[in-house]
């Protein structure tokens, strides 16, 4: 059973109240041990035309002792949900589905310590190495070479997040990680193109930035790959679009606040006020949301999202990450619907059934193995499911959570 600690630490002089959490995240949002907000956006907001991570850091938890420092010692058991918890969470029990499947993560900027930070998470957690030397990993530019763009420690932040939960939800995977030049949207839509040249099975997308009438050239230009799994992550800013969550052919991934529960499940899903929705200014609506009961009638155009998971920095995940920025390195506790993307990516690769599915569509015929969550709002529109959750479809949630791999 998980138990949390309450510990009144002073660290440099600065007293603070830290949470010790010895195998679970934190339950509430508490102030950082440097007095800084708790939450942390590793990301700058986007400039017109290029997109921003949607990772989240938890200093509340992150460096629990150690942030005055800067430093983060080994952790016995890290802080934030593990491996374990989100297969419990989302009935994953397989450890050895997906082989044979290939995840790509497509980020922007290098992470010049991702494969050694991604061995250390596999160790603690007891999984076979993934390695560029038994091919299970591999590093490339957006044009598939091995020159890497420049380093940026945000990024390289969101980097480890992304390639911790592929190893989380699908051990077995392969992993390709692409790496865009830059944050631009042609540069990430290039990464995107080059990871389906390269055999990605599913590839997560855990960016976004501000609609613009150039959305729907990006579709056909980047996004539009039938037979491959894209998820895109819904945003970390309540109620609102964001590109390329909004492309019609894209999974969009929102976001829920997670919790264990005395439940036959054992664990409860609300939405996470934080994750994005609503409807398109710019994309068509898809042909498989036109069937969808509460979207008819709350938008005419691309609603959403369809699916989601765990993204709340509350109840964030446990992420290793050496690249010091921000003062911080080590291991991390993150949220945003960064960590949600790459799991439902990875969830698709467990099913093995990419080839067959057509952009976002097959969540919408198999509702009956997700999830629904009804409780939860992430803003302000009129009372209507674009934002406030609900049975069936809403905006932050979209038809639920994975309950197993047959809804994907």
């Amino acid at each position: 059973m998980r138990t949390t600690r309450f510990l009144r630490t002073t660290v440099l002089g600065v007293t603070a109240l830290a949470l010790a959490l010895t195998t679970g995240p934190i339950a509430a949002q508490a102030a950082s041990p440097s007095g800084k907000s708790a939450h942390v956006r590793v990301c700058a907001a986007p400039a017109r035309g290029a997109a921003a991570c949607n990772a989240i850091r938890n200093d509340a938890v992150s460096n629990v002792v150690a942030a005055a420092k800067g430093v983060n010692p080994a952790a016995t058991t890290p802080s934030g949900y593990g491996p374990a918890d989100l297969r419990s969470a989302y009935d994953l029990t397989s450890t050895t589905a997906g082989s044979g499947q290939t995840v790509a993560i497509v980020d922007a900027y290098d992470d010049p310590n991702a494969e050694k930070d991604l061995a250390t998470y596999r160790a603690q957690y007891g999984m076979p190495a993934c390695t560029t030397a038994n091919g299970c990993f591999k590093k490339v530019n957006q044009s598939g070479g091995t020159k890497a763009p420049r380093a940026n420690g945000g990024w390289a932040q969101e980097i480890s997040l992304d390639l911790d939960m592929v190893s989380a939800t699908c051990p077995s995977c392969h992993i390709l990680l692409v790496e865009a030049t830059s944050s631009s949207l042609s540069n990430l839509g290039t990464a995107v193109n080059t990871a389906a040249k390269l055999g990605a099975s599913a590839i997560s997308n855990s960016y976004g930035g501000s609609e613009s009438s150039s959305d729907t050239s990006y579709d056909s230009a980047y996004y539009n790959h039938p037979g491959i799994a894209i998820t895109a992550s819904s945003g970390d800013n309540g109620y609102g679009v964001e590109y390329p969550a909004a492309s019609q052919y894209v999974t969009a991934v929102g976001g829920t606040s997670l919790t264990r529960a005395s439940t036959a499940r054992g664990w409860s899903e609300t939405a996470w006020n934080g994750a994005g929705s609503g409807c398109s200014s710019t994309d068509p609506q898809p042909s498989w949301q036109k069937t969808v009961a509460n979207i008819t009638g709350a938008c005419s155009r691309r609603a959403v999202a369809d699916v989601s998971a765990v993204a709340d920095p509350n109840t964030g995940v446990a992420v290793y990450d050496s690249y010091t920025y921000q003062g911080v390195s080590g291991w991390l506790v993150f949220g945003g619907t960064s960590v949600a993307s790459p799991v439902i990516a990875s969830v698709y690769a467990l099913a093995g059934n990419a080839k067959s599915v057509t952009y976002g569509s097959y969540p919408y015929s198999h509702t009956g193995s997700l999830n629904d969550v009804a409780s939860g709002s992430n803003g302000s529109c009129n009372g209507s499911s674009l934002c406030t959750a609900t049975s069936g479809w809403d905006g932050p949630t979209g038809l639920g959570t994975p309950n197993g791999t047959a809804a994907f």
